[in-house]
């Protein structure tokens, strides 16, 4: 059992938590900040809502997000003299009352301080799954999610983050870039002149939605240039709802387990649930064969063993993968298949689709 790290050891009072409770912006580049409370915060890992029923208030229903270091797309970098660099992160989702991206970052020196250091928006705006890669006595920060307003489709976030003065500096890349991307994966390369890119998302705008990054990427560290170094034709399309709301494939998966299970009660729950939403009784078996084309001849359908959502076959040789997503039924097709297979493909998942939600689908393609 994790030992309970109590406010008191960091002095923290209800009077100075109630100062220090709201997130904020510097008002310099940086501006550095020391706070008993957030150094607790840090400490603790304690959610906005933790923090607050510890603290007996102000409820952030009234007083807005409050300040956590409890956070995911957080970068954490550690440096070679002991010291871990923290940079953003969101805490909680969009329809929390804590929800909050943060454009900070926290250094943890080894004997458990804390420096916090906030910055201007202008100067470097709230991030969260971004990646940072540490290149001597700087950290060079690339991609990131953000705030739905302030993304930029085409355009990819780039800043170095100086580990003297902590100044964060925007980088001006030139070349062919990928985009709003997030949640990617780099690594330096062999000769320390370049960050490899891969993975990923990629952000296309409100209309457009996401696609998978399938390509890779170079930025190089004497000029801050892109270059793509693949251009793989891959076939990727989603099927949605035609009124935007989400699907219920989680839903109708969770009931046929419950089917297959024999749970009786628990399926009867479900599937009662799954028709008010959907308006009629769904046929949940239908989901056994939601992947099956009879006509292609494909291989067995496989199921991911890391991701629950993820399902694959092979058709004639090239992989074919189902992602379940709770806004669309991603697909990727990664090679050559013949235009007449990806069309019976995308036509029957429509018409499967279409009948599970009971409401209008459709096809949305992005080009990769």
């Amino acid at each position: 059992m994790e030992e309970t790290i109590e406010p008191q050891q960091f002095g923290v009072t209800p009077e100075l938590f109630r100062q220090w409770r709201t997130p904020r912006y510097g008002n310099a580049n940086p501006q550095k900040l020391t706070s008993k409370v957030w150094a607790w915060l840090l400490h603790s890992r304690l959610s906005g809502y933790a923090s607050t029923q510890i603290m007996n208030g102000p409820s952030a229903m009234e007083a807005g997000p409050t300040w956590s270091f409890d956070r995911f797309g957080q970068s954490v970098t550690e440096l070679p003299d002991g010291r871990t660099v923290y940079i953003g992160g969101e805490h909680e989702d969009h329809y929390d009352p804590d929800f909050y991206i943060y454009n900070d970052v926290a250094v943890a020196h080894p004997d458990g301080t804390v420096d916090f250091y906030c910055y201007r928006k202008s100067d470097f705006p709230p991030t969260d799954f971004h990646t940072a890669t540490l290149l001597g006595e700087k950290i060079v920060i690339i991609g990131g999610l953000g705030y739905i307003e302030e993304r930029q489709p085409g355009y990819t976030p780039l800043y170095a983050l100086d580990l003297e003065t902590f100044e964060i500096q925007k980088l001006a890349g030139s070349g062919q870039s990928p985009g709003w991307i997030y949640s990617q994966h780099v690594t330096l390369s062999e000769d320390a002149n370049s960050i490899i890119v891969t993975q990923g998302k990629v952000y296309l705008g409100q209309e457009s939605g996401l696609k998978e990054n399938i390509d890779t990427w170079q930025l190089s560290l004497t000029d801050w240039r892109w270059e793509r170094l693949t251009e793989r034709n891959w076939i990727q399309f989603e099927i949605r709802r035609a009124d935007r709301m989400n699907l219920h494939l989680l839903e109708l998966r969770l009931a046929l387990w419950s089917l297959k299970l024999k749970q009786g009660d628990q399926f009867q729950e479900q599937l009662s649930r799954l028709t008010e939403a959907l308006g009629v009784q769904p046929d949940v078996k239908r989901m056994e064969t939601l992947y099956r084309f009879e006509e292609l001849g494909h291989g067995d359908l496989q199921k991911d063993a890391d991701q629950y959502n993820l399902f694959y076959f092979d058709l004639d040789g090239v992989r074919v993968r189902f992602k379940e997503e709770l806004h669309a039924l991603q697909v990727m097709i990664e090679g050559q298949v013949s235009d007449k297979k990806i069309r019976l493909i995308k036509q029957d998942l429509l018409d499967r689709v279409t009948t599970l939600e009971n409401a209008p689908c459709v096809v949305e393609e992005y080009e990769l």
